[in-house]
């Protein structure tokens, strides 16, 4: 079967100045005004408005001042549009480089280097992303943690995860020992302004007069997230590159804790520099979303409570907290999976066609989508935990039995909810969420089971069981990536029985590709600028506010969750909540 001609995964770079000259400069500063609906208005500072051409793109540094009358504002907004009038001779910043000679830079700095999820997650997909030749020519990473270490001794942690699990693995050894001699570290505590002077004074030297575009990758919990980056903002941002910063997961407990994480943010950052990274959305089948929907017409007719009975998120992990439980138990598996990963995905899903791929037209519409859903009740959900289970002479430990959660917690570990979107495509059909540890599988896949056919001609064929004659179409997320449509179909012979069988698309038989890990695709994003698959401040609001009320009474009434054991299928009451709306969850048919 052919394959549709596409372009190289990665995009091209430029690694001339003239991309991010003038008209980058232009559209970034105009896009810095920022026009309230107060008679003030707050503008650049005259010192960065000085010249056009020391500001090639956001930097955390750039200071406000409120401008009285519309007069001022238009003066600047000109004074701005004729600044790149000028020849480019005249435009040089304060070193005495022209921006149309001098090429750029992007360094890349993982705060929180020592970390777990920078040894198997960030610095891996940063080699992929170099193998196969996506970074930009110039760049240099440099992680920055509190532990002591050298380049040498970073490196040689950094080589132990890296893999040649990509196609082309010619000269692999070769392109490592090229990505770690790039690789540098800096020893520094995460709210000095001065240890990140002096990384700002290493980035430098590696920068070599190129024009300084940094990103921060913030991979540190969640209550150092404003020290690192007042430190960044003041002592170690980009003078006039871009400076972007990832957050990591969680945004927050609840909405008041998430609005005052955003606030504290916004102190130091424009809302356009934060990138808040959810490695779900980056997942190739979750990105597919889209493009199965919007580029088959086949699908979209159907895309609806007219033809959709139900729609099913579910996550499923065969492992337990395993020593994170001190992390997971101040948190739980609805703030963990359900208020972020499965609401985005639903969001994906259920919105309207968008006016263009443009990343504001795609989180205009997931935002709608989130502020036409109904707060979630108490009733619509059920949680649960997992007890210790014997298995083939296996004794499973419960979550308790974990030394790092307290003793009597009631923390889920396991939640079923249903939700609803009150709209006019959606009106009355439930959207089923699951997601549990130490359940009988791993998986992550969304489950789309259409009405039953009326008046059914073959009922008689089917039997009673109405159920297995749906139409099911299942895109199975992780693992074994897979898309495929459950139909009815004549059992070959002379008479006449009906089986039902599925239209496959299976990944890995389908294309010889290895599929990208979802960190890869984000850091990929993120140096390009790209916010589509990133979540913006009010995305985050009105997820919050959708789970906020429940979660607040779930820990004020403390519900005791239903225990089900390790290894299980979760607890019965999740089967009783599918049933009260008619459903049969899709993950334990005889056929799923």
């Amino acid at each position: 079967m052919a394959t549709l001609p596409s372009s190289h995964c990665c995009r091209t770079y430029s690694s001339s100045s003239s991309s991010l000259s003038y008209s980058s400069s232009l559209h970034r500063s105009l896009q810095r005004v920022a026009v309230s609906q107060s008679p003030k208005r707050f503008v650049v500072s005259a010192k960065v408005s000085q010249s056009v051409s020391q500001q090639n793109g956001v930097s955390m540094q750039d200071a406000v001042k409120p401008v009285e009358n519309e007069t001022t504002f238009k003066k600047l907004k000109y004074g701005l549009l004729s600044a790149t009038a000028g020849s480019v001779e005249e435009s040089k910043d304060s070193s005495g480089f022209s921006f149309e000679e001098t090429e750029s830079t992007v360094s890349i700095t993982v705060v929180g280097a020592s970390g777990d999820l920078a040894k198997k997650k960030i610095f891996p997909a940063l080699f992929a992303l170099y193998y196969e030749g996506c970074l930009p020519k110039h760049f240099t990473i440099f992680g920055y943690a509190r532990s002591k270490m050298t380049d040498v001794e970073l490196r040689t942690m950094v080589s132990k995860t890296l893999t040649c699990r990509i196609d082309q693995r010619e000269n692999c050894g070769e392109k490592m020992d090229q990505f770690l001699e790039r690789c540098f570290y800096h020893s520094g505590q995460y709210d000095s302004q001065d240890h990140f002077a002096q990384l700002d004074k290493k980035l430098k030297e590696h920068e070599s007069g190129r024009i300084p575009n940094r990103l921060f990758y913030l991979s540190i919990p969640p209550n150092i997230f404003i020290d690192a980056v007042r430190c960044a903002s003041l002592s170690a941002s980009s003078g006039n590159g871009w400076t972007r910063v990832i957050v990591e997961k969680p945004f927050g407990r609840d909405s008041d804790s998430s609005a005052a994480l955003t606030k504290a943010l916004k102190q130091y950052l424009e809302e356009d520099q934060i990138f808040r990274i959810d490695h779900y959305l980056g997942k190739e089948l979750v990105e597919n979303l889209s493009v199965l929907r919007f580029s088959n017409l086949i699908f979209e007719p159907l895309w609806s409570r007219q033809y959709i009975r139900n729609v099913q998120l579910i996550f499923s992990e065969d492992f337990g907290t395993e020593g994170r439980g001190g992390y997971f138990d101040n948190y739980g598996i609805i703030r963990d999976i359900m208020q972020n990963h499965l609401l985005q995905i639903l969001a994906l899903f259920a919105m309207e066609t968008p006016v263009s791929l443009d990343a504001e037209d795609i989180r205009n519409e997931k935002v709608k989508v989130l502020r036409s859903m109904r707060p979630l009740q108490l009733e619509n959900v059920v949680t649960g935990q997992y007890k210790s289970h014997v298995r083939g002479g296996v004794t499973y430990p419960a979550y308790t039995d974990d030394k790092t959660v307290p003793k009597g917690s009631l923390t889920p570990t396991f939640a079923a909810a249903a939700l609803f979107i009150d709209n006019a495509r959606w009106d009355g059909v439930p959207f089923l969420m699951k997601a549990g540890k130490a359940l009988h599988n791993k998986r992550a896949e969304i489950r789309v089971q259409f009405r039953h056919v009326p008046g059914n001609l073959y009922n008689r064929n089917i039997g009673t069981d109405l159920d297995r004659a749906t139409n099911e179409l299942v895109i199975r997320v992780q693992p074994d990536e897979a898309i495929f449509l459950k139909i009815n179909n004549k059992v070959p012979g002379l008479g006449m029985r009906l089986d039902r069988s599925n239209l496959n698309l299976h990944y890995a038989a389908r294309y010889s590709t290895e599929i990208p890990d979802a960190y890869e695709r984000l850091l990929l994003d993120a140096i390009e600028g790209e916010r589509r698959l990133f979540i913006r401040s009010d995305e985050l609001d009105a997820a919050w506010s959708l789970f906020t009320p429940l979660l607040k009474e779930i820990e004020e009434k403390k519900i005791i969750p239903e225990y089900y054991p390790y290894g299980s299928r979760g607890p019965v009451g999740a089967h009783y909540l599918a049933a009260r709306y008619k459903v049969r969850w899709g993950d334990v048919g005889v056929d799923q």
